[in-house]
């Protein structure tokens, strides 16, 4: 059974979520809080698998909260989805930096929210497609010069490969097909730039992608010819 709390300063929004969420029978809504600061003691409480978390919010925002609970060092397993009608650039990227695991909108349809609890309930970090298009395209807009150019230093070229891919918005799957190697070990690339960056999920590593200058506006993806296999894949 996955668990959820929801944070939403409407009563009747979080109804309409827990009576979507709890359709199937597989996810339990443990908890509800109408702002920021409620929402971080039902966390601490229930210690969730999931938190669908709302972005504005009386007394405490969802970022803040969002920041609060990512920080916590007995919350370690609990994942953050923000969840809103709002997708303003700032809040995307904000949600983000604060180490959300996903940002969604509240038009999702019902199945596609319960999928993306699933999603990161399994430890997967997720965008909408709309909002990945919308962080990548700030980014891209942004990246004109790189912050954090010593980020690649430590990474191989076959995990820089593997970086580009994910800042471009592609799953496993896809990165294992661009790049003629298996989905797990594409799956393996990703947890080791994980833990190299010190990035608490994939989302963070998109934003990575582009501060480090791995990714700039107009630049092409690398190619790897059909066929080709390297030593380590």
């Amino acid at each position: 059974m996955i668990r959820v709390v929801l944070v939403d300063d409407q009563e009747l929004v979080r109804t309409g979520l827990r009576t979507l969420a709890e359709h199937d029978g597989d996810i339990e809504v443990v908890a509800e809080a109408d702002n920021g600061s409620a929402g971080i003691s039902a966390v601490r409480q229930y210690k969730p698998d999931v938190v669908l978390m709302d972005i504005r919010m009386p007394q405490m925002d969802g970022i803040a909260a969002t920041r609060a609970i990512v920080a916590d060092r007995s919350l370690t397993d609990v994942r953050v989805v923000v969840l809103t009608t709002f997708d303003e650039d700032e809040n995307v990227l904000a949600a983000i930096r604060a180490g959300s695991a996903g940002y969604l909108l509240k038009d999702i349809a019902p199945a596609d929210l319960r999928s993306a609890i699933r999603t990161v309930a399994s430890g997967d970090a997720l965008l909408s497609p709309a909002i990945t298009r919308k962080v990548m395209g700030t980014l891209a807009g942004l990246a004109t010069t790189s912050t954090h150019p010593a980020l690649l230093d430590s990474l191989t070229d076959r995990e820089r490969e593997v970086l580009t891919r994910i800042g471009m918005g592609e799953s496993n799957d896809e990165i294992g097909a661009s790049l003629h190697i298996s989905p797990a070990t594409a799956r393996t690339y990703v947890s080791r730039l994980l833990s190299k960056l010190s990035a608490r999920d994939r989302s963070q590593l998109v934003i990575l992608s582009y501060e480090s200058g791995l990714i700039s506006p107009g630049k092409a993806l690398p190619t790897v010819p059909s066929g080709t296999a390297r030593i380590g894949d």
